[in-house]
Order: C-alpha cells, then sequence, then structure tokens
C-alpha cells in the first residue's frame, strides 16, 4: 500500500528495454501438480501455533481463532481447482519482457469496438481482484450497462507476482514495470488504450501516465482508487475539518498498521524465509491486510464480514503455489530506495486525463481540491458510497461505474 510520485524519463519505452526479448506471447495454462497441494495440506495440519493474543480485539494482530478457522476450510474443504478452471477459462498468457517473463489474462469483449484496458494489482493482490468486475467491463450488456462500454481487459501479474518471473536482480520498481506494461501493450496491438490501478498498481499507473507525457505511448487516460501524493505543509496548515480528518487517519495507519511495509521495503529477505516456509504464516501475513484495511470505517477488523473465505484463499494461493511472497515483498525494497518509504509529492503534475475514486474506508485518502492540483485535467472524481483499500474487490459495481465514466468521454 504506496504513496509513491511518479517519475519521468526521456527514452522511448521500447528502447529502455532493448531489443533481445522474444516477442512471442504464449498461452498459459494452470494445471498445478495434486502433490504440491497435497503438500501444501500437510504443511497446514502440521501448524504450529502461536498462545492466543491478551486482548479482545485485533490490535495485536490476527485473532488465533480467525486463522485456525481459515486454516481449517483451506485444509477441509477449499477447492482451489475451481479457481484454477476460472483463470484458463479468462485465457492466461506470458510474454517475455526485459529478460523476465511477464503473466498476464487477456479477456476480449464479444463487442466490437471495445476499447483497451490495462488493470494493475497491488500488494497483497493478484489478478483476482478484478475477479467481480471482467465480466461487466468486457460485457457490459449482459451486466446492465451500454455496450458502448465494453473493454478488451489486460491483467498483468507484476513482476515477482503470481506466475510472472521472478526477478533475479535488483532494479524491477514501479518505473520500470510501467515501462514493461507499454511494451506488453504495443505487443498485443493495442495503439490506444486505458490503465487503471490501485495501491501498486496506481504508482505503476502514475507512471504509465508520466511515461504518456514525456514520451507518448498511446495511454489516453487512467483511473485511480489511490491518490499517490502528500499534501504540502501549507496544505496541511490549511486543512478542512475533512481534510484533517483524512491526515489524522493516514497517520494513525502509517503509525500503526504499516509495519508490514517497513518491513518488506527495508528486509524482504528477512520475511520471505517464513512466508516461504509455512503456508499458516504466509495466510496471517496477507489475512492481516484484509482484516485491517478492508471494508470502509467501523467495519474494519472483520476480514469475514467483507471477503469471502475462499476469496481470501484465492489471494493467498497465487502467493504460495509461485513461491513469490520473498520476490513480492522486494518490489517495496526497489520503492524504498526510490523515496517511498518517505511519502513524497508529485514532482511535476499530471496533465493526461484522470479519474479517481475515493474509497470510505481507505486509510490513505485525499480531498478533491488536493487532487486537482495534483491531476490537472481531472475529469472524473467520486466519493464512493462504500468500500475500502480492496476497491475493485469489495465493489466492483461501483468501481465498474467510475471506470466506465471515466473513460467515456475519452471515446
Amino acid at each position: 500500500m504506496p504513496d509513491a510520485q511518479p517519475s519521468t524519463t526521456t527514452e522511448h519505452p521500447a528502447a529502455a528495454l532493448g531489443h533481445d526479448d522474444h516477442p512471442a506471447v504464449t498461452p498459459f495454462i494452470l494445471d498445478i501438480p495434486e502433490a504440491d497441494l497435497d503438500d501444501l495440506r500437510r504443511r497446514i495440519l502440521a501448524t504450529r501455533w502461536p498462545d492466543r493474543e491478551t486482548v479482545p480485539d485485533t490490535t495485536q494482530g490476527p485473532r488465533l481463532e480467525k486463522l485456525q478457522a481459515l486454516a481449517d476450510h483451506w485444509a477441509s474443504a477449499y477447492d482451489w481447482r475451481r479457481t484454477e478452471a476460472m483463470l484458463n477459462a479468462w485465457g492466461q498468457f506470458t510474454t517475455s519482457i526485459d529478460g523476465l517473463d511477464i503473466h498476464f489474462v487477456h479477456v476480449r469483449s464479444g463487442i466490437p469496438g471495445a476499447r483497451a484496458l490495462l488493470l494493475t494489482h497491488g500488494w497483497p493482490g493478484s489478478v483476482l481482484e478484478f475477479r467481480h468486475a471482467v465480466g461487466p467491463l468486457t460485457d457490459p450488456e449482459a451486466h446492465g450497462g451500454d455496450a458502448a462500454d465494453a473493454f478488451d481487459v489486460i491483467i498483468p501479474s507484476l513482476p515477482g507476482f503470481g506466475f510472472s518471473g521472478r526477478p533475479t536482480g535488483a532494479g524491477w520498481d514501479a518505473q520500470r514495470t510501467a515501462r514493461a506494461w507499454a511494451v506488453l501493450m504495443e505487443r498485443l496491438g493495442y495503439a490506444r488504450w486505458f490503465a487503471q490501478g490501485g495501491d501498486l498498481g496506481a504508482s505503476v499507473t502514475a507512471e504509465l501516465a508520466a511515461l504518456e507525457q514525456s514520451e507518448g505511448i498511446g495511454l489516453a487516460g487512467i483511473h485511480l482508487n489511490m491518490a499517490l501524493f502528500m499534501p504540502s505543509e501549507e496544505e496541511m496548515r490549511a486543512a478542512s475539518e475533512e481534510e484533517q480528518a483524512m491526515l489524522q487517519e493516514g497517520g494513525y495507519y502509517w503509525q500503526t498498521l504499516s509495519a508490514y511495509s517497513q518491513q518488506m521495503a527495508t528486509r524482504p529477505q528477512t520475511i520471505g524465509y517464513p512466508l516461504a516456509d509455512s503456508p499458516v504464516g504466509l495466510a496471517a501475513w496477507i489475512y492481516a491486510m484484509f482484516q485491517d484495511v478492508g471494508g470502509a470505517h467501523g467495519r474494519h477488523g472483520d476480514a469475514e464480514a467483507i471477503f469471502t473465505l475462499d476469496e481470501m484463499l484465492d489471494d493467498i494461493m497465487l502467493y504460495w503455489l509461485p513461491n513469490t511472497a520473498a520476490s513480492a515483498a522486494r518490489f517495496y525494497w526497489e520503492s524504498g530506495r526510490n523515496g517511498w518509504a518517505t511519502p513524497g509529492t508529485l514532482e511535476e503534475p499530471l496533465t493526461l486525463p484522470v479519474g479517481l475514486s475515493i474509497m470510505p474506508g481507505e486509510y490513505v485518502r485525499r480531498s478533491r481540491r488536493w487532487a486537482e492540483r495534483r491531476y490537472t485535467n481531472l475529469v472524473h472524481f467520486s466519493e464512493v458510497a462504500d468500500g475500502g483499500h480492496f476497491a475493485v474487490l469489495e465493489q466492483p459495481e461501483l468501481l465498474v461505474d467510475d471506470i466506465r465514466a471515466t473513460f467515456r468521454s475519452l471515446r
């Protein structure tokens, strides 16, 4: 869950990535060996549990009874093959960019004239963040919408996440990822396209906007569900009552809930060892985020009230099965080297058309007047009625409406 600034560059994305990539786009079929699933169940059942927390709430982290119930469902009732079949039905592919295999979902709309929309997930998310939005975006008529709002949807897995390759050297930050995404969209034949993201995905999406402004990559507009800037000292001094509440809630988040971010931004390898070895350890690391930042204010702390057990386990599986807990954590380390550990302000305003959705349960929220100074072509601004940090997963209908509204004027 970053709060970062996009950078600018003068190189063409393809030139910056070099010419040693094989341009092939290869179908990717998931078929996890049953032996891997059997090993997972064995590990879950062999978990050595800690003592119960000494408080009746979540102030010490996920509660023992909640994690034990999740683990019991995981070992006895959870069906990975259902999710595997859904991903395969969407259409998965890989392609090599900058020496790294990039995994992505590509769902083409059956509606002529559908526009291209690149969706980028965050941490601890995955391509499954958009599971409830793929249908409405690609086939709006089947979901009560207008055919003119149809999109081809492209959802890549971030480097080191899911079934994308795990970088073996340093340097895969948000800017490099944005350049890879630009190459991906060119490789797929899209000359004009849109992009959306939240959390780390918002960082990459903002980098894409900066890249469009400096070089021109065919990006026509972006939608964010997380604003990527810190208010200036002057703005904080002149904050309205509502803006003061935003600052207080953001301060609470950074002081109380962001230990995971500091750990991964400074010592990703350290946390990688237990997360790679213990499925329940990994589940607790990710479940804590569903618990702490999911849902609107007043509903934080109760993950099961917002997400089903299967939704959470599906996401956890996309870290466990490919063993990407450490490589995903390194994205934070890369970000920390470029200043994300100390949130900053945008160096230059984004002039590309921007839509911004503010979720009521998001701790890092920004006001419209603050946003208009950084996004000078703010074509859509929405204070969403419900939902928290995992915006599109939690409130797909509301977010799809905002995405459509953002890009409708840019057809």
